[in-house]
């Protein structure tokens, strides 16, 4: 069987294709590092979430200096806290989230950021960023969770260092 010039072209090109991309996944995964989802924070019982201490008032808490812990829950369709109160926090901070998920699953992404993760029901998705500039980043949910999907949002807004002490009462 004799196979057309043209066809041996097509068929190496794909093949070159293949080979590049298996390349490309096995370096970033082996030199670059990625990190993927895991259960680093912890897993809880759904209906139990609102006794669990971290969860029972979702807040933003300060743990050190200039680090900061926000306790978040992801619920049809809303972010606790973030979508009716913002989430603050000072510039030239580490935060580090902990989001759940009392009902299905969402998704949790700070928009202009690299913060993106899935939140599951039962575990508790942890994920740090530095944050060392001021202003606002949106926070949304890119994993369909039902008909409101499209307006669970919320806000974190990143405040400079004069305005988060001015915040605080001067002692921040």
């Amino acid at each position: 069987m004799e196979i057309h010039k043209y066809e041996k072209a097509w068929l190496v090109g794909a093949l070159v294709l293949i080979f590049f991309f298996i390349g490309t996944i096995a370096y970033v995964s082996a030199v670059v590092g990625v990190d993927m989802v895991d259960d680093s924070g912890g897993a809880l019982d759904v209906d139990e979430v609102s006794e669990d201490e971290r969860f029972a008032d979702p807040r933003v808490e300060q743990v050190g200096e200039d680090e900061y812990e926000v306790y978040m829950i992801a619920q049809q369709f809303i972010f606790r806290p973030g979508t009716h109160d913002t989430v603050d926090v000072p510039e030239n901070s580490e935060v580090t989230f902990y989001v759940t998920s009392i009902d299905v699953i969402h998704g949790f992404q700070l928009v202009g950021t690299n913060v993106n993760t899935m939140v599951i029901p039962g575990q508790v998705a942890e994920i740090t960023v530095e944050f060392d500039e001021p202003g606002e980043h949106g926070i949304i949910c890119n994993e369909y969770c039902g008909d409101a999907h499209a307006d669970m949002e919320g806000l974190l807004v990143v405040h400079p260092e004069d305005e988060w002490e001015e915040m605080q009462g001067g002692d921040g």
